[in-house]
């Protein structure tokens, strides 16, 4: 009786609590992150001679404010590959090197920015940002990190969304509500996909859970992917920093309740529909007596796995998964579709089962069928996404500490109470079959006057060009947030985003390259230093090491080995010795050598077996969403440069690269593998060490061949190569 009565207690004082926290304070509503965005004049600094755009005057106007100038420019090799590096994630070429040192042009600089937007390894590298915020994975995570084998193709979408430079409204609005807006899209489709990306243990028993933790997973990414708050601490509590109350969490998860897995989205349009009918009826037809004996064969395991599974269910459950469809409500539909395929199995699943004659008859059936493999179609081409079970969307409610069991206050889909406290009113959409609710949130998302999901894409494209975004958190604009260092700065960037640039990520880039800013040196100074060591002023440009996966594609295209084959399922190159668990199946390599040396976005993304260099190299946990990489030093990294059979076998081709000419002297191999690993022009003394090393390793290494090879593998693994300065 004293515990029910404290249960209750605590109840009333939670709500109690929350509708003391609807009125919020002064303070609280002074926000900065909240504050309509508003542009603000552009300063005129005094030394107007360094500034070569509208960010130049607003960055010299804070350096002025406290004493500092900036740095010069940095020479055009060491631009080159800055931008190179940056905007597509490999170096630059030595012809291209060589056209830009000799273009003496004024406009040399931007010719190359233009380039490298029109370049397809553009939408790579920036897709590759975007699928860190968007925890991209191809498997579910969880024990059995089951695969998803159509997901690839977000990423696809991803990286086709930015090459073609879609408008990041329309890229906001596709991925959380493509399905709705854009029907007839398949872009658009594959977008939704977003919603597609949150850990799942797939054979759990704990339906109603596991349906909570998705809602829960999709709510937190929503938050840090396009608001940049930690909404996700309002999840069991009304916030304890920011203005997000307890209820907010839910009205936000409320435009989500609706939402189940669809895996069979058809992106092929009628005409191969029906022609893949039309095939697969005569298939049927040649066949229908062979599959008829091999399902009454079946029929007896798919029987007792099926009663088997149910008995793993509670009661309601069960009931859910057999009573009349009419019969089921909103809510009982979606626990329908995620407990459904438990108690679906696959012939291939239930073949193993069979036992005596049984099996062997089976066998027998499965050549015979084989044989009519010419008249089947080709299969079409699907998506793993998410969709709307029906018009009619399930109870949302606030949730006691956040318990998927501890139900109180009913709630409607709404936006964070500090912005916009009104209940929406959202029509079904009837010719969709939805709810039309992420409709709703999508436009919210994409519009203009958000202040949070506008401010924080731009932030999010200027922390990936300088390491560190005005905001320097990049999804956590709130109180534990750091303050904008550029605060005006930020605001006119993010009004002349929305507004005259109609939303291109690729103008926004351009801006920011052809600044001053952006091109300067990365030369320290003292003094400079000492009053804003975190370089938040921006005086000099930080370097910073390439992620993993850059580092992997840089050393493929020195090596001459990198295949630039775009797009389709995640490859699996070979691992190194002792990466994989006895027995793991997950992992089989691919056959074509080829394609294990394409671009490091296109390798399969396991969520318990992340790829050994990139983990070296601080791949985020895709888990979930993440806006800053960390950047470590540890010995792991280290031995995988020196020791690493991949690294010695890229150092070999590269060798191979250097010397296609025989018969070139020693000091002429120096000069070009110095030349081809940092696409500059060598410096004599390097040379001069560069031939001296040569000739003293030739007497280690056994032969020139192999000192040649230890040179290219010092290269590939020097700072130099794998920073950008």
């Amino acid at each position: 009786m004293q515990v029910r009565l404290l249960i209750a207690l605590t109840g009333l004082v939670a709500l109690l609590v929350a509708e003391e926290s609807k009125t919020f304070t002064a303070v609280q509503k002074r926000w900065w992150a909240i504050q309509p965005v508003v542009s603000s004049a552009v300063p005129v600094p005094k030394q107007v001679t360094w500034v070569k755009n509208e960010i130049d005057a607003f960055i010299l106007e804070k350096l002025e404010a406290k004493g500092l100038s900036p740095n010069p420019a940095a020479d055009k090799a060491t631009l080159l590959r800055r931008v190179t590096l940056d905007m597509t994630g490999v170096p630059p070429t030595v012809e291209e090197f060589q056209s830009f040192v000799e273009d003496s042009s004024p406009n040399a600089w931007e010719k190359v920015v233009d380039r490298l937007l029109a370049s397809p390894h553009y939408g790579e590298r920036w897709g590759r940002h975007w699928l860190d915020v968007a925890r991209y994975a191809d498997s579910d995570g969880f024990k059995a990190d089951d695969t998803r084998p159509q997901v690839w193709r977000y990423r696809d979408y991803v990286i086709n969304s930015f090459n073609q430079d879609k408008p990041y409204n329309r890229f906001v609005k596709e991925q959380i509500a493509g399905d709705e807006l854009f029907p007839n899209d398949n872009d658009a489709r594959i977008g939704v996909s977003f919603n597609r990306h949150f850990p799942d243990e797939y054979n759990a028993a704990h339906i109603r859970l596991r349906r909570q933790e998705m809602l829960n997973d999709i709510t937190d990414a929503v938050g840090y992917a396009f608001l940049g708050v930690t909404i996700a601490c309002a999840r069991c509590h009304d916030h304890k920093f920011d203005p997000i109350l307890h209820k907010d969490y839910y009205r936000l998860q409320s435009f989500f309740t609706n939402t189940r897995i669809t895996d069979g989205v058809v992106l092929d349009g009628p005409d191969r529909q029906a022609d893949y009918q039309q095939q697969l009826g005569k298939w049927e037809a040649a066949t229908a007596s062979i599959r008829n004996e091999m399902q009454a064969l079946l029929k007896p395991v798919r029987d007792s796995f099926t009663k088997e599974r149910l008995e793993r269910y509670p009661e309601d459950i069960k009931d859910i998964l057999i009573m009349k469809p009419e019969a089921r409500n909103p809510e009982q539909w979606m626990i329908y579709h995620k407990a459904l395929p438990q108690v679906v199995f696959t012939d291939n699943e239930l073949e193993g089962k069979l036992k005596g004659p049984a099996s062997l008859r089976f066998k027998e059936l499965k050549l015979e069928l084989k044989a009519f493999d010419s008249l089947k179609p080709a299969p079409l081409n699907m998506a793993q996404t998410m969709a709307d079970a029906s018009k009619n969307a399930p109870k949302t409610f606030v949730l006691r500490g956040g318990a998927w069991d501890g139900q109180m206050e009913e709630v409607q889909p709404g936006f964070l109470s500090i912005i916009d406290p009104s209940n929406l009113k959202i029509a079904p959409l009837e010719e969709l079959d939805s709810s039309g609710r992420r409709a709703a949130l999508a436009n919210w998302l994409a519009s203009k006057d958000n202040p949070l999901s506008t401010r924080v894409i731009v932030n999010r494209v200027w922390h990936y060009h300088f390491g560190r975004g005005i905001v320097g958190t990049p999804s956590d604009f709130g109180v534990m947030g750091e303050r904008p260092s550029h605060k005006e700065l930020l605001d006119w960037l993010t009004t002349k985003f929305t507004g005259e640039d109609n939303w291109s990520l690729k103008k926004l880039h351009k801006k920011i390259l052809m600044s001053a800013t952006y091109q300067q040196s990365s030369e320290n100074r003292i003094e400079a230093e000492k009053v804003d060591p975190e370089n938040k002023l921006l005086w000099k440009f930080t370097r910073r090491r390439l992620e993993g996966e850059s580092i992997r594609d840089s050393m493929l295209a020195t090596s001459g080995l990198l295949n630039s084959k775009m797009g389709g399922p995640g490859v699996f190159p070979p691992l190194p010795d002792g990466s994989l668990p006895k027995g793991y199946q997950l992992w089989k390599n691919t056959p074509d050598s080829d394609d294990n040396l394409r671009r490091s976005i296109y390798i399969f993304v396991r969520r318990n077996l992340r790829y050994p260099m990139f983990q070296s190299f601080d791949m985020p946990d895709t888990h979930e969403s993440c806006a800053r990489r960390q950047a470590t030093v540890t010995p792991d990294q280290a031995l995988e440069m020196m020791n690493g059979k991949l690294m010695t076998d890229w150092a070999k081709s590269f060798a191979r690269r250097v010397d296609n000419d025989r018969g070139i002297d020693t000091r002429t191999k120096a000069e070009r593998a110095l030349r081809l690993a940092y696409t500059r022009t060598p410096r004599q003394e390097e040379i001069a060490r560069a031939a001296e090393f040569l000739a003293k390793q030739e007497r280690i290494a056994g032969s020139p061949e192999g000192a040649l090879e230890d040179l290219c593998h010092t290269l590939l693994g020097s700072n130099e190569f794998l920073y950008i300065n």
